[in-house]
C-alpha cells in the first residue's frame, strides 16, 4: 500500500497524478485501466477540493493498493472534510440533455459506472471512499 497526502487544492492534481500513474505503472495495469483511473481521480478530488471543507483549508489522502487475485487497483480517498456520502446522490437522467439536468450527481455517477466496487465510509473523523478496478 503506498500514500499520498496533499493540500485540496487544484494544484495537487497533477502530484496526484503522478503517484497515481508512477505506481499503476509499477503494478504492470493496462493503459485502458489506469486512463479509467484518472477520470477517478479528476470526479472525486475535484468534489473533495469543491466541497469539503466549506472553503477552508484541508487536506486529502489517496491510497493506491495492489490486490492479486483477481489482479486489481484499489484506489482510497480520505478527507477529514464534512461528511458526505456521495453514494446517496441521486442517479442523473442521463436521458435528458445536459441543459435540462439537475447540476450535480454526474460525476460519481461516471465514477460507478467506471470503476467494479465503489463503497463509503466515515470513521475516525474522515470520508473514505474506496473504488476498485479489476483488470
Amino acid at each position: 500500500m503506498k500514500e499520498l497526502t496533499v493540500n485540496a487544492k487544484t494544484e495537487s492534481f497533477s502530484a496526484i497524478k503522478s503517484f497515481v500513474g508512477a505506481e499503476l505503472e509499477a503494478m504492470d495495469c493496462p493503459e485502458g485501466i489506469r486512463q479509467q483511473l484518472f477520470v477517478v481521480i479528476d470526479e472525486i478530488f475535484a468534489n473533495i477540493v469543491s466541497y469539503a471543507f466549506a472553503g477552508g483549508e484541508g487536506s486529502a489522502t489517496v491510497r493506491l493498493e495492489a490486490e492479486s487475485e483477481p489482479r486489481a487497483a484499489v484506489l482510497t480517498f480520505l478527507d477529514s472534510g464534512i461528511p458526505f456520502d456521495p453514494l446517496t446522490m441521486k442517479t442523473p437522467d442521463t436521458s435528458l440533455k445536459a441543459r435540462e439536468r439537475k447540476i450535480g450527481g454526474l460525476g460519481i455517477f461516471v465514477v460507478r459506472k467506471l470503476m467494479d466496487e465503489v463503497s463509503y465510509a466515515y470513521a475516525d473523523g474522515k470520508n473514505i471512499l474506496r473504488t476498485v478496478k479489476r483488470f
